[in-house]
């Protein structure tokens, strides 16, 4: 399907409706699209990025639709295979055409497709060439979300093309963003899971990109913004620092007394005006936790003691946040033992990345009695001390 942007701007990539699982970790309910651009001059042709691999017959299509005869760059913004898989294959098709990146993504390039080094041109930041009446110009934005990747800016057009970075993973028969719930959700998925351990960075490439007049955000995948404040301002909060007042409790039970300190605390916290998420890390789905990261002040981990330590769903959800690093500020573990073990340590490893001010673990014997429960009555009133601290509640 070849979606038009505006007159010479096509996205010529490939939809996969029903990709369900993307990295092998991914989950991708609304499927996804590699977006390819053709940015066709009065003089020279440009094609900014390509497909995965298998899906090579429908850019191949795309390209012969247009009856694209010739192509003189090739543009490459970021050398993960969903996007460069295709390049050797367009390098076939048109012996002439010039590879275009930075030196950073040629050599991901050479590694991971076998790309022979003399058949890259290397560009900088600020650089640009010319299509005749269109002109693109190349913008780093390391980070997002790899070490290489970078942006290209069509200058007449003020269109930035941003690969991954504002991009969601959805498949669309439409060419811009709308139904705006839907795309919200999706395109916070999407940074939960894949651009959350970069926020700094992605402060500093929003600063860069907005120097720019932007008029279209278009992104390797999901729909493009013909509004691009709207991707834009939804970035700007999800990176900002502040948390909301929000406790998220991750929790495992196996016997029903974990899950019973579970729900005592979230009462509890609700009632003192902390606002509750529980995610039961045995069924969630895990790009909804990742979600869940983006804005919460506090984790709070919950597992009962197996095998002398913690549940492996549960080490999960620790390994998880860990690896996201969003921007919570504290952290608790409870959880319930038949016989002992350590299960607080084990947790606490695994959230080693996060700058969490961890409350002393509150683990019970069986079910909960009167005692257990007046502890974290005081686990209650810590994390509401805390929000307060931090001027969210």
């Amino acid at each position: 399907m070849i979606k038009k942007l505006t007159e010479g701007v096509y996205n010529v990539g490939a939809i996969d409706w029903d990709r369900a699982l993307f990295d092998e970790i991914v989950q991708t309910p609304q499927g996804t699209s590699y977006n390819a651009y053709l940015v066709v001059g009065s003089e020279k042709t440009a094609l900014i990025d390509t497909v995965e691999p298998f899906k090579w017959e429908e850019l191949e299509s795309n390209l012969k639709q247009l009856n694209v005869k010739k192509i003189d760059y090739l543009i490459s913004n970021h050398a993960e295979q969903d996007h460069s898989g295709c390049i050797p294959k367009i390098l076939e098709m048109f012996p002439e055409v010039k590879l275009i990146t930075n030196k950073k993504c040629m050599q991901f390039e050479m590694d991971l497709l076998h790309i022979p080094e003399d058949r890259f041109t290397i560009i900088d930041e600020g650089d640009t060439i010319s299509l005749g009446d269109k002109t693109i110009e190349f913008i780093m934005t390391p980070w997002v979300h790899w070490p290489e990747t970078m942006s290209s800016y069509l200058i007449e057009d003020k269109i930035l093309f941003s690969c991954d970075f504002f991009g969601s993973h959805v498949a669309t028969s439409y060419t811009f963003a709308k139904y705006y719930d839907k795309v919200y959700h999706e395109a916070k998925r999407y940074y939960a899971e894949i651009m959350m351990p970069f926020r700094n960075f992605i402060e500093k490439n929003i600063k860069k990109v907005e120097q720019k007049d932007i008029k279209i955000i278009a992104p390797s995948h999901g729909p493009a913004f013909d509004n691009p404040e709207y991707i834009i301002n939804a970035y700007k909060e999800w990176i900002d620092p502040t948390p909301a007042n929000m406790a998220l409790i991750l929790f495992v039970s196996m016997h029903e007394s974990t899950r019973k300190m579970v729900e005592y605390l979230a009462d509890a916290l609700e009632s003192k005006g902390v606002d509750v998420k529980m995610r039961n890390l045995t069924t969630a789905d895990i790009g909804e936790v990742a979600m869940d990261l983006v804005d919460v002040a506090t984790i709070v981990l919950a597992s009962p003691i197996v095998l002398a330590g913690a549940h492996p769903n549960a080490v999960y959800g620790a390994y998880l946040a860990n690896a996201l690093r969003p921007k919570a500020r504290f952290g608790a573990i409870i959880g319930s033992y038949g016989w002992g073990g350590k299960a607080a340590d084990v947790l606490k490893a695994n959230l080693s990345n996060l700058k969490l001010e961890l409350y002393e673990p509150v683990y019970i014997k069986g079910l909960p009695k009167a005692d257990d429960y007046s502890k974290l009555d005081e686990l209650a009133e810590w994390i509401e001390t805390k929000h307060k601290e931090i001027g969210v509640l």
